[in-house]
């Protein structure tokens, strides 16, 4: 796979707003500040009951033999507090990699919907204060999620399948289902060609 090099940055303006949030500031060093309202969240059926599908998104197209990386700083202790990258089909047909406050720590995980959600999460207390990044990978008919921070390697998150058809948008995204005045700093948003392959020795 390619460890990330050979990406272009997106600037800010190049998305549009899936749910427009509470507050979305850009700041002098290049970050952009969300303020997702409170409630919000992506989710469907399965074991909540509920479906929601109100979370602030900054999509643009992404189309097949694509890549998108999107960056932001660890810096939420609220539970189900999150942020990350958004893949949409459509209302029922979406994948969010990235990571979470669940049941006291930070979560590295995603949620494949396909009609009914589902939900895999891994603790990753040691990335509390860092700056993670989340790398969608669109290539055939398979969606590659991997995420790192700053200075380690890739882990693999999900592979999960997107028709290749399937127009699609990605971008990063941000929800708070528990409380109001969750503020994430997403410091980057770039993207670039796909992974070569699943596994680094291919």
């Amino acid at each position: 796979m390619r460890d990330g090099s050979g990406t272009e940055p997106v600037d800010w303006s190049a998305g549009s707003w899936l749910h427009q949030p509470v507050r979305a500031e850009h700041t002098p060093e290049g970050d952009l500040l969300v303020e997702p309202a409170e409630g919000s969240d992506f989710w469907r059926h399965t074991s909540y009951g509920f479906v929601h599908d109100d979370g602030p998104a900054l999509l643009a197209p992404f189309p097949t033999g694509a890549a998108v990386e999107v960056s932001f700083r660890l810096e939420w202790t609220e539970q189900f507090d999150q942020a990350g990258v958004l893949v949409r089909v459509d209302e029922r047909t979406w994948i969010k990699a990235g990571v979470e406050i669940s049941d006291g720590q930070p979560q590295l995980g995603a949620v494949v919907t396909r009609e009914f959600s589902d939900w895999s999460v891994a603790p990753v207390p040691e990335w509390t204060g860092r700056e993670v990044t989340v790398r969608a990978s669109r290539s055939g008919d398979a969606l590659t999620v991997r995420a790192r921070v700053t200075g380690e390697p890739w882990r693999l998150v999900r592979v999960a399948p997107l028709a290749p058809a399937a127009p699609t948008l990605a971008g990063l995204f941000c929800c708070s289902p528990t409380r109001g005045g969750l503020t994430v700093r997403f410091t980057g948003w770039r993207r670039g060609p796909a992974d070569a392959s699943l596994h680094p020795d291919e």
